[in-house]
């Protein structure tokens, strides 16, 4: 079997106008980034605005391994095989962070034969959004301290400062710094830090925004801090808002590719589903939704995290509310959260017990399956299982999968096969998908804005997660309190959270019970339009392993990138 980035590189790629105009995008709306790879002009919206919506299927999974369960590739792979049966499809998916295409994952265009071409451009630069994102927030950032240095007019208390710098890579040595060192005139010192780009506020705001215009407010909102005397201070108080926009005036645009069966694929926003949203952007789905008869969505990691995020946050935002919600699991998950073996960091996993017949553990961690199966169905909509399919799955592992998962509510549970066969591969999962999503839908939220800040996020704790409940250390009862005085308690709720379990603990595996989570801080993206209580020991700026997915990626004699996944 060849591996992705040799898939990648050996396919056939279409010019992309081939690919707009498959899904009815005239040239007149494209902007072209080399042959392979454009930006959708938003004028094609109100040209559109009153075409009927397609159908919305949410991709999630069950809680992950670190080595990840195959989401991207489910999410192509069944958008290939709704276009092979004769469905219009269309996939709506984030673009990558750096991070992890040189940390622990490495690439994340999908794999096998459901992959996004053209492979190395969506793995690195892209038409670079991302860096844009980085200008944006880092020239907030570079005003802000310049105000402070120069007499402070806003009276802006530097402790209460929030808004870090980023950077586009795993960097764990910046997560906290002093700046301004080297006397007068380089600023005045303050400890600070850095987040991952892709954890922005601003990253946030460009997957939420829904025109230009509302990008521009959306910015002015930002909130990094507080005068001395409690008030809120904000990106317009600076004056900065407007350059910002102007730097992202071509990053709300959605990137156009395809899948390496043709398919359309929009590619755009990338927050961590772990600190941030995570999910594509609006605009894309709006766009998709009315462009095809199917548009397959992608939320980051498990059902307890991007999904729960997707209905609550942009969900709200975006008026679109999914037909369906397709949950990707994997023998060897499962066998991990029913303990056969662990994933210590550091040390190689034991591979032979990850590929051991074990149906007992398998049954013990489909506990886990069961659990996002009953918070996809709290918000009213249907639910299909994807098995995502291993060369070691034995049909016994397989079949305790289904019937566990038909007990739990799924509509059925279904073995993909689309890494190794593309849309072929995932014909059977797609059937089952358009027979869910005709079932009636009654969509819901898990909560209302109105309610107290507490009592949303003890909402989440306790019926997404599972928990006994929330204790809140000092920080956090004191940010809730200045945001609810501050008049930000009607906005939604982004728990920052490990994604290794359904806990804060990412110790804690397969369906924990018996434990409470700790809210250590709470922060307020009031721009993009949530507040995001950070649990535990959760980060905002992630660190390498010991051997990064990059010492792999390298360029050959001649000139072709190897080595990314």
């Amino acid at each position: 079997m060849l591996s992705d980035i040799e898939i990648a590189q050996s396919s056939k790629i279409k010019p992309i106008k081939e690919v707009a105009a498959s899904i009815g995008i005239g040239e007149e709306y494209i902007e072209l980034y080399g042959n392979y790879k454009a930006k959708i002009k938003l004028e094609i919206l109100e040209t559109l605005k009153d075409k009927p919506n397609g159908k919305l299927i949410d991709v999630t999974a069950i809680t992950p391994t670190p080595l990840g369960e195959g989401k991207t590739v489910t999410t192509i792979g069944l958008s290939q095989a709704l276009n092979k049966i004769g469905k219009k499809t269309i996939t709506c998916i984030r673009q990558p962070s750096l991070g992890p295409v040189f940390g622990i994952k490495g690439g994340a265009a999908g794999g096998g034969y459901s992959q996004v071409l053209p492979m190395e451009d969506f793995n690195l630069h892209l038409t670079g959004d991302i860096h844009a994102v980085g200008l944006a927030h880092n020239l907030l950032a570079a005003f802000l301290d310049t105000h402070l240095m120069k007499g402070n007019e806003l009276n802006i208390d530097p402790f209460s400062i929030t808004w870090n710098r980023v950077v586009d890579v795993s960097d764990r040595v910046l997560r906290q710094i002093i700046v301004g060192l080297g006397g007068a005139a380089n600023g005045l010192p303050r400890e600070t830090g850095f987040d991952i780009t892709v954890a922005s506020e601003v990253m946030a705001i460009l997957a939420l925004t829904t025109d230009i215009k509302d990008l521009r407010r959306r910015l002015g909102r930002i909130v990094f801090g507080s005068t001395y005397d409690g008030k809120p201070v904000t990106a317009e108080d600076l004056k900065v808002a407007g350059a910002m926009t102007v730097l992202l005036k071509d990053a709300i645009k959605p990137n156009l590719l395809q899948t390496l069966e043709h398919g359309a694929c929009f590619v755009h926003a990338g927050p961590f589903a772990n600190i941030a949203h995570g999910n594509s952007s609006i605009i894309s789905d709006q766009m998709a939704v009315k462009l095809g008869e199917y548009v397959i969505t992608e939320s980051g990691f498990g059902a307890d995290m991007g999904a729960e995020k997707f209905m609550d946050i942009k969900c709200r935002y975006s008026g679109l509310t999914p037909n369906a919600a397709v949950i990707v699991c994997t023998v060897r998950a499962l066998k991990m959260h029913g303990g056969a073996f662990e994933f210590i960091p550091g040390q190689p996993v034991d591979k032979a017990a990850m590929e051991r017949q074990n149906v007992d553990a398998v049954i013990k961690g489909c506990a886990n399956l069961e659990k996002m199966i009953e918070n996809m169905k709290m918000f009213g909509i249907s639910v299909v299982v994807a098995i995502n399919n291993f060369d070691a799955d034995t049909k016994e592992e397989i079949e305790a999968i289904r019937e566990r998962a038909r007990a739990a509510g799924a509509e059925d549970a279904i073995v993909s096969k689309v890494w190794l066969k593309g849309g072929e591969g995932g014909i059977e999962l797609a059937e089952a998908v358009i027979k869910a999503a005709e079932k009636p839908s009654n969509f819901k939220f898990l909560y209302p804005l109105e309610w107290p800040i507490k009592k949303k996020i003890e909402t989440i704790a306790t019926k997404i997660y599972g928990a006994d409940g929330v204790d809140y250390l000092p920080l956090a009862e004191k940010k809730i309190d200045l945001y609810t005085r501050q008049g930000f308690g009607n906005l939604p709720i982004c728990m920052a959270k490990t994604h290794l379990s359904l806990s804060h603990d990412p110790n804690l595996k397969n369906r924990p019970t018996g434990y409470k989570v700790p809210i250590r801080d709470v922060r307020a993206s009031v721009g993009a339009g949530f507040l995001y209580p950070l649990l535990g020991e959760m980060r905002t700026m992630p660190g390498l392993p010991k051997v990064p997915a990059g010492t792999k990626v390298d360029i050959d004699d001649d000139g072709k990138i190897v080595g990314l996944f």
